[in-house]
């Protein structure tokens, strides 16, 4: 078994890509972070202020609901927790905060990776920090979707841990 999880949440399947290449170049575990209610296109719209994702990221008290749980993380069996997501509002989606909070992650490293077309993580530490009580969390990165499994390994072990 892996110490490393890969847990991601990915509304369109760009981020899950990237979860998928940085999972296989580091030998994790590969989890996704499933919302009970599936986001459609017209939920992701962020242009318009009644979709579903603006109304969630306008407040910073929204936690979607999240489908199932990881039983390892529950058992204490990761000692690294890669965590990825599309930048949304130039942070993590809410639903990465639900997922955080849903955990004791005392003792475990959690690091942030995110996909996006042109932001980069924004204030994502900053938002996530309350979230990962008792958790070491790293400064993470943005990916593009073609990021190769090379690039991605070397920023891993890059990291100090």
């Amino acid at each position: 078994m892996s110490k490393i999880l890969t847990a991601y949440f990915s509304a369109t399947g760009v981020t899950a890509k990237v979860a998928e290449k940085l999972s296989e170049a580091v030998g994790a575990d590969l989890y996704e972070i499933r919302p009970e209610i599936p986001y459609t296109k017209a939920d992701l719209n962020w242009r318009d202020k009644q979709s579903r994702s603006s109304i969630e990221m306008s407040d910073p008290k929204s936690r979607p609901a999240i489908l199932g749980r990881c039983d390892k993380l529950d058992n204490k069996e990761y000692e690294i927790l890669l965590v990825g997501f599309p930048i949304w509002w130039y942070v993590a989606p809410t639903i990465i905060n639900a997922f955080l909070e849903s955990y004791d992650l005392t003792g475990i490293t959690v690091i942030p990776f995110a996909t996006s077309g042109s932001s980069g993580m924004g204030k994502t530490n900053e938002k996530l920090s309350p979230s990962c009580k008792g958790a070491k969390l790293i400064e993470g990165k943005v990916f593009k979707i073609n990021t190769g499994k090379t690039e991605l390994a070397e920023w891993f072990n890059g990291l100090k841990l």
